[in-house]
């Protein structure tokens, strides 16, 4: 019998390349300035790529409007809103939507996703990802305080999905947050570390922030739930038991 009943994933740069995203949001950004500045997009596109490639997070506006010499304190939250609202141009990959055509066969499906609510559900809807799991959950739909690693959004999961948390398993990419809430919530959990993830460098602070497993890609996620499973089911555990 299969130990998992539920296959939970986390969004950004699990399910899709996050940078993909940023760049998006850049274009968006070089396209508002082109109107409001009279620079050629396409430099300042480049500028903000080479920027966020440069390990700029958090300044990267800052950094760009100094470089032209424009006051960031008049334009900085115009350029945030206008990142945060766009439609971004971001797509799942063709292995990624077989994976979870081949998952939904045998696992109920969810999401659980951080971030601002607005912006999330812009993401969700390009992916067109929502025909393709059963549940989807938006932290920031419960709260501020409710974000990862809060174990809220993992209870309301589970609750969405009607599975108990010892048959579930969590996929996501970032070890400050990620399978920290999953666990607090009595979940198994994998670590996707993406060679070029955001957060492919951080490692776990303790061992209640490490993952039960860890893949390279997606493409090895089928074979660690079975591996995962088969180890659960030689235990004197809760999944033993259900399984029996």
């Amino acid at each position: 019998m299969n130990a998992w009943q539920a296959i939970v994933f986390d969004l950004d740069d699990t399910l899709y390349a996050e940078r993909d995203y940023v760049l998006s949001g850049m274009r968006a950004v070089a396209d508002w300035a082109r109107r409001a500045f009279d620079l050629p997009a396409e430099r300042s596109c480049a500028e903000l790529r080479s920027l966020v490639d440069a390990g700029a997070r958090g300044n990267t506006f800052d950094r760009w409007l100094a470089r032209h010499g424009i006051a960031a304190a008049e334009h900085v939250a115009t350029m945030v809103e206008v990142y945060r609202s766009h439609r971004p141009t971001i797509a799942l990959q063709p292995a990624v939507e077989k994976l979870l055509q081949r998952l939904a066969a045998r696992y109920r499906l969810g999401i659980v996703t951080d971030g601002y609510l607005a912006v999330q559900r812009q993401k969700v809807a390009a992916l067109g990802i929502e025909r393709r799991v059963h549940a989807i959950v938006y932290s920031d739909a419960l709260g501020r305080d409710a974000w990862k690693p809060d174990p809220r959004p993992f209870y309301e999961v589970l609750a969405q999905l009607d599975v108990p948390a010892q048959r579930a398993v969590y996929v996501g990419d970032n070890p400050a947050k990620d399978f920290l809430g999953a666990r607090r919530a009595g979940m198994a959990s994998i670590r996707l570390r993406r060679t070029n993830g955001v957060y492919r460098h951080l490692e776990p602070s303790k061992s209640a922030t490490a993952p039960d497993a860890e893949i390279t890609s997606l493409d090895h996620l089928e074979a660690t739930l079975s591996t995962m499973r088969n180890n659960a089911l030689s235990l004197d555990s809760p999944l033993a038991k259900a399984a029996a």
